[in-house]
């Protein structure tokens, strides 16, 4: 009877040091759903990201606002008859 409750024993060992530290265990698995959640929060932004730029796309396919918009903001364009006034601001620098 001795020999039957060592070998369960050792088996029980076994199985708990599978269980806390083998390949499969609760360490690992907890450290999976992070990189799962971690992945999530990547493709919500992505996809927002996704969703601004097809409106963009939209914008600059079906009208000239757009396209005159970034004209002016990226390409620094303006119309005829138009004044451009570029105001510098100085920096003081205190000593």
């Amino acid at each position: 009877m001795k020999w039957m409750a060592a070998i369960l024993l050792v088996i029980f060992i076994s199985l708990q040091y599978r269980l806390w530290f083998g390949q499969s265990s609760f360490q690992k698995i907890e450290l999976q759903h992070n990189k799962i959640k971690e992945v999530k929060i990547k493709n919500a932004e992505f996809t927002q990201r996704n969703q601004k730029l097809l409106a963009e796309i939209k914008g600059l396919r079906k009208g000239t606002d757009s396209v005159e918009e970034r004209a002016r903001y990226q390409l620094g364009m303006i119309k005829e008859g138009e004044v451009f006034f570029r105001i510098l601001t100085t920096q003081n620098k205190e000593q």
